[in-house]
């Protein structure tokens, strides 16, 4: 299971940190992705960390304000989001990635690469 916690309300220019913990996978997941699905917009990859060598990938509307971390210890990554905008609402997922990677490139901002999902949580950005 993965569950998403602290999402929330919060003004433009604030921060928030998700979290997702990860427990009873049978197997070793390869990384953890985060998603978000703005109202009546298709999924969107924010941030991805592989489990070994911790190798990280942010989109370009986050990259510089989102920092995406890993627990090993507490089997859970967390999303630090700064300098949040209106443009950041939506509701937010983490995802695992327990299959055996393509070859070429990661695509880790493609949801079909991720077999294990969260039940989301919503942030909102308004004054």
């Amino acid at each position: 299971d993965l569950v998403e916690s602290g999402g929330g309300l919060v003004q433009p220019g604030g921060s928030l940190r998700l979290s997702c913990t990860i427990s009873g996978f049978r197997m070793d997941y390869h990384s953890i992705g985060w998603f978000r699905q703005a109202p009546g917009k298709g999924q969107e990859g924010v941030s991805c960390i592989t489990r070994i060598g911790n190798t990280i990938y942010y989109s370009d509307s986050v990259k510089g304000r989102f920092a995406i971390s890993i627990d090993n210890a507490r089997n859970t990554v967390y999303l630090e989001m700064n300098n949040l905008n209106p443009e950041d609402t939506g509701v937010y997922y983490c995802a695992a990635d327990t299959l055996a990677p393509p070859s070429g490139p990661y695509p880790w901002s493609d949801p079909v690469q991720f077999d294990y999902w969260g039940q989301g949580t919503q942030v909102t950005v308004s004054s």
